[in-house]
């Protein structure tokens, strides 16, 4: 049986190195990546990558979002929420990272048309963030193991009403280099290894979610940058 809530000591251990890494090293090529600034030849096929992904997340969602609350769990420097409000959503947008939740706040007014954003610092799976219609996830789940991944997806679902969209990691080729010689980024930049994940694997695992099945599924390819997006809805 499916765990409803990841695994603690583990599920800690990996948020807080992500925390560390994001307020610390990565912090300048983070926010740079997630602006028009200009980017070096991999950077640049990241941020393409990354927007896709973005756009075909926020696609996946109703058009109108008014009067829908939205979890935009991982939200980094903010630009999902951002949209998410324009189209009416009241968006709960979380980060482990302070340093990316500061500048999102800079970057992107709480109050957008009908639409308002609720910045945190902290963990997604905190149940005082309430309950959703939606969740999304983007990319931040790319650094967990199958079974922290699939706990901690089920514990957000125990929290949402309608959907959940997510991205992971698959396992290709490339992307088990990568792995294997830990340099996703170059050196100086160099983030805690992506888990490259078996999309039949988490298939499997995703079937024995109780009043959940898979709604779409597709992979976004961009140079650097390989990331795979799956839907879930509630059963009837």
């Amino acid at each position: 049986m499916m765990a409803s809530q990841a695994p603690r000591s583990t599920y800690d251990h990996h948020r807080d190195r992500l925390a560390a890494y994001f307020d610390g090293t990565a912090r300048k090529a983070w926010i740079d990546l997630t602006s028009d600034a200009k980017v070096g030849g991999i950077r640049a096929t990241v941020r393409a990558g990354r927007d896709r992904m973005r756009t075909m997340l926020l696609d996946w969602l109703p058009q109108d979002l008014r009067r829908t609350s939205l979890l935009d769990a991982g939200c980094g420097t903010g630009a999902l929420s951002g949209q998410a409000a324009c189209r009416g959503a009241e968006v709960t947008a979380v980060d482990i990272a302070a340093g990316l939740v500061a500048i999102a706040r800079e970057r992107t007014p709480s109050f957008l048309g009908h639409g308002r954003i609720d910045w945190h610092v902290g963990d997604m799976l905190d149940p005082a963030l309430g309950r959703f219609d939606h969740i999304v996830a983007m990319d931040s789940l790319i650094h967990y193991p199958l079974d922290e991944m699939v706990a901690t997806i089920a514990a957000l679902a125990d929290r949402c009403e309608r959907s959940i969209a997510f991205t992971f990691a698959p396992h290709t080729t490339l992307l088990g280099v990568m792995h294997g010689i830990g340099q996703f980024f170059p050196r100086g930049n160099r983030s805690p290894a992506l888990v490259p994940v078996a999309e039949d694997a988490l298939r499997r695992r995703l079937e024995t979610l109780p009043g959940w099945e898979i709604a779409r599924s597709e992979r976004v390819v961009s140079g650097f940058y390989t990331s795979h997006a799956i839907e879930l809805v509630r059963r009837g």
